[in-house]
């Protein structure tokens, strides 16, 4: 008896500019510019094939287990249902008559804002991937996430998130109505080595409830709210500059766009911003950060700074007294990453 397993990792992201324009309707009718990175911090599955008809589904950081017969359909009931609905894809779509056992852990919690609930679907996507032997793109599996995440589950968001699990790697993405262009930046490893020890990013408490957040920026397109709809505009606009300045390895401009970048974010919808998150943000520019943002939608959960060597330890400093949790990360240049392991 076989007792082969099949790992899936993908990195989670930080977005440095750009994000809430990879959203409909906004990237539908204008198009959308997001620049992002990835980290090492991680979704994992592991898929485990049995011999038996039951699929059994354990998340290690909600400890639960849940489980159906493999002729089941999995209903959407709050329970694990993003890890639903790709088994039912795959089951609707690929003759899966066999049961299986997944594991699925994440190094971030929903609600962190970096892109961990998309993370997880674009993992699971590549284990069945590896286990089927699919002939799947990073494109493939990006566009096959989103369908799963946004439409079929409609879960509220945009589309950088798998893109940037896909992928990995520092991207400059275009969104569009009908396709998305991932431009991979290739930089030169001083740039990547200097962004590393000049950004600080800490973990400030709470989680964002990014579809309340998201709905108010869907609602704000649609009605063609002035405020709102040009400061998307303009943050598209400074994510092109961003990107410029990061490819020349201006680091000290590309700070100081991410301040840019961060007072229009604020006006695209309420919720982005809170009283604690301001009080953070405005204590750090004091101790020496050029510039920084709250990742994700808003709301909480992680924010990065950008700092010179001569004020990073203030700003560290700050932060911590501030009761934010200061994050050891580096960059990771893979995305989806898929292996078989026999036991």
């Amino acid at each position: 008896m076989s007792k082969m397993q099949i790992r899936s990792r993908v990195p989670l992201r930080i977005s440095f500019g750009g994000g809430g324009t990879d959203v409909s309707p906004y990237c539908d009718k204008y198009g959308g510019y997001v620049i992002n990175t990835t980290i090492n911090r991680y979704a994992t599955v592991t898929l485990k094939p049995t011999e038996n008809k039951d699929i059994i589904i354990k998340s290690i950081d909600y400890d639960k287990t849940i489980k159906f017969d493999i002729d089941q359909f999995l209903a959407y009931d709050g329970q694990l249902d993003l890890i639903k609905g790709v088994i039912n894809y795959m089951k609707e779509n690929y003759n899966i008559n066999q049961g299986f056992e997944l594991y699925i852990q994440n190094d971030a919690p929903p609600g962190s804002g970096l892109g961990s609930s998309s993370a997880i679907c674009v993992a699971l996507i590549g284990a069945f991937q590896e286990w089927l032997n699919l002939p799947l793109t990073p494109y493939d599996i990006a566009e096959l996430a989103f369908k799963i995440e946004r439409i079929d589950l409609r879960i509220r968001g945009g589309r950088q998130d798998q893109y940037a699990a896909a992928f990995g790697g520092f991207n400059f993405m275009e969104f569009y109505d009908s396709k998305t262009i991932v431009n991979p930046l290739k930089l030169r490893e001083e740039i990547i080595n200097e962004l590393n020890h000049s950004l600080v990013i800490a973990y400030v408490g709470g989680s964002h409830n990014s579809s309340e957040i998201l709905e108010k920026q869907i609602k704000n397109v649609k009605s063609k709210n002035k405020k709102s709809v040009e400061a998307m505009h303009e943050i598209k606009e400074i994510a092109v500059e961003m990107k410029n300045a990061l490819v020349i390895g201006k680091l000290g401009k590309f700070g100081l766009l991410m301040d840019k970048a961060w007072n229009y974010k604020k006006q695209m919808a309420d919720g982005i911003t809170n009283e604690k998150i301001d009080r953070i943000y405005e204590e750090a520019k004091k101790a020496g950060a050029l510039g920084g943002k709250i990742s994700g939608a808003g709301g909480g959960g992680f924010m990065f700074f950008f700092a010179d060597i001569d004020k990073r330890y203030e700003v560290i400093k700050t932060l911590k007294n501030e009761g934010a949790e200061i994050i050891n990360y580096t960059f990771e240049d893979k995305g989806l990453h898929t292996w078989k392991v026999e036991r």
